[in-house]
């Protein structure tokens, strides 16, 4: 993979292409055509996930702004007792109770504003990004270090249905800080942090895929369905690698059964075993979410190139997703 672009969009044209590295901002301003305002408000979705994991629990939290309206979610699974102690999401009007900035690291800011409810990600000029969620049930302060972290991927590419997608994905960051929840503290000193900062001209009907899962040497990100193989990445010994098409093999009316997660080009095979998972159905006729995210480990192997030796993955922490929108 090559050095990301300075810019999203050359010449009109978007620059498709898997990259490494930090982009400054996920701006489709320069499209040619643009396409017009109506079409951009019912089309155009940003939103920040950060999932933070260790030996005790796994958390997620994200604010979501799909054009004509937003959302947000944040959750802690309790590891020990193999379930959620805390589940919260809410929906909101953009612009008022939501904004996603076009900065996906440095510079980046999204927040969200509701009933009982205070969200936010911010960059700090000491390259750090401050998580702050104070919702019913749940409390998380954590610092994601952006200095310590291996490259990132930057991927663009083509939407069927919509126009184009940039999503900008890290591996292994540092965190400290803490989480509260069920009564419990929880320390996050020593937790690894991924963030999917996640820019598009999408299509009304998008369903995908994915999996993603990091430690310090050893990560992945994993997607099959409206972005392709475009954002399929490896990162071995903080370096990142290109991987072929993904296969997803499991019951989507069974998701906490195992998961078979395979690439076509022999560079990666794993067995995913969840330990619970959340939910999230939405039906509001005009719009619709069916959302399954189970946490678990994978085991399996992965190599760094065709014919290269294959290295052991061994309980490796992380999430699949099972998702499909109508927004």
């Amino acid at each position: 993979m090559t050095p990301a672009p300075a810019q999203l969009v050359s010449h009109g044209l978007p620059a498709h292409g898997r990259y490494v590295g930090r982009i400054a901002r996920l701006d489709w301003s320069g499209l040619r055509p643009r396409p017009g305002w109506l079409w951009r408000c019912l089309h155009h979705k940003r939103w920040q996930y950060v999932g933070l994991g260790h030996d005790e629990l796994f958390l997620a939290v994200a604010i979501v702004d799909i054009g004509w309206a937003s959302s947000a979610f944040a959750y802690l699974f309790d590891r020990r007792r193999g379930r959620l102690l805390a589940d919260w999401t809410q929906d909101g009007l953009p612009g008022l109770q939501c904004g996603v900035s076009d900065e996906p690291l440095a510079g980046a800011h999204a927040w969200f504003r509701g009933p009982g409810a205070r969200l936010s990600l911010t960059h700090t000029p000491d390259d750090l990004l401050a998580l702050q969620v104070e919702t019913p049930g749940l409390q998380i302060e954590a610092w994601l270090d952006l200095h310590a972290m291996p490259p990132p991927l930057l991927a663009v590419g083509p939407i069927s249905g919509g126009l184009a997608h940039a999503t900008q994905k890290t591996t292994a960051v540092p965190v400290r800080g803490w989480a509260q929840a069920g009564g419990e503290r929880f320390a996050l000193d020593g937790a690894w942090g991924a963030l999917d900062a996640s820019n598009g001209l999408l299509a009304r009907n998008t369903d995908w895929r994915w999996a993603s899962a990091h430690a310090p040497g050893i990560g992945f990100n994993l997607q099959q369905g409206y972005f392709g193989g475009q954002e399929n990445v490896l990162w071995l010994d903080e370096q990142p690698i290109a991987l072929g098409t993904v296969q997803f093999e499991f019951d989507p009316h069974q998701p906490l059964g195992p998961w078979r997660v395979s690439t076509d080009d022999g560079m990666l095979d794993l067995v995913f075993t969840p330990e619970g998972a959340r939910h999230a159905n939405k039906n509001l006729g005009v719009a619709m979410s069916r959302y399954v995210q189970p946490v678990g480990v994978f085991d399996g192997w992965v190599r760094a190139a065709p014919g290269v030796s294959a290295r052991r993955v061994h309980r490796l922490l992380g999430v699949t997703e099972d998702h499909a929108s109508r927004w």
